[in-house]
């Protein structure tokens, strides 16, 4: 199992090598963070295997562990979405580094999910008011999003259609310095051209939901679903 695991972090190296990609979506492919997710159930601790030492907690409130349609997930509970309290243990959070500031590299999140729900932020770094810009992918209604925002601009790009179809779908979201663009089991179905400038900020990654919320004047944003694994790779 874990070489099958391996065999998917990598996947993006690997579908460059094989042409499932264009070249545009292959521009950003070293490893910045590799998070397989495959830790025990129990665990606490999400390991990095890119060689960055790129950890993450893993809240209280995620499960790790867990079997689902052929892969071994973190998976995150469904909550009422922006209902107060805020649920900090739903997150899974790496701390800030500078490697995972996007800056002006080419920058790509892949990652493969699985869920019926419709709502929630998958990953981000930074929040739409934070200096610095931010990242994130969530999935409204659905309808997976990508949204990189920096010193030049914003861009925004989204599925043709749902994925909370309860099967496993690996998503790559790409910043270059020409525009974003977003693919689904390797196939681009979403490109938007513009600038977005440097993104560099003090904030943790988070995977699940929002960090800075109180479920009242901010929302909390929390996913909920299967998560696989995670990979970050920039140029």
């Amino acid at each position: 199992m874990r070489s099958r695991r391996v065999v998917a972090v990598v996947l993006t190296v690997a579908s460059v090598l094989t042409g499932t990609v264009t070249t545009a979506d292959a521009a950003a492919v070293r490893p910045v963070a590799s998070w397989a997710m495959n830790e025990f159930g129990g665990s606490r601790t999400m390991i990095d295997s890119s060689g960055h030492g790129l950890r993450g907690t893993i809240g209280r409130e995620v499960d790790a562990g867990v079997w689902v349609n052929g892969a071994t997930a973190y998976r995150f509970e469904r909550l009422e979405p922006d209902t107060p309290p805020a649920h900090p243990q739903h997150l899974v959070t790496v701390p800030d580094s500078a490697l995972l500031d996007p800056g002006t590299r080419d920058y790509a999140i892949t990652l493969r999910l699985r869920t019926t729900h419709k709502f929630g932020n998958i990953i981000q770094k930074g929040q739409a008011t934070v200096s610095g810009g931010n990242f994130k992918m969530q999935i409204p209604n659905g309808i997976v999003q990508c949204l990189f925002r920096g010193s030049a601009g914003e861009l925004l790009v989204s599925t043709p259609g749902r994925l909370n179809d309860g099967r496993w779908h690996t998503v790559r979201c790409e910043r270059t310095g020409s525009g974003v663009s977003l693919a689904v089991d390797g196939v681009t179905v979403a490109r938007r051209s513009g600038r977005t400038g440097r993104i560099s900020n003090a904030w943790p990654v988070t995977i699940g939901g929002k960090p800075g919320c109180d479920q009242i004047e901010v929302g909390c944003d929390y996913y909920a679903g299967d998560l696989d694994w995670v990979q970050i790779t920039a140029s």
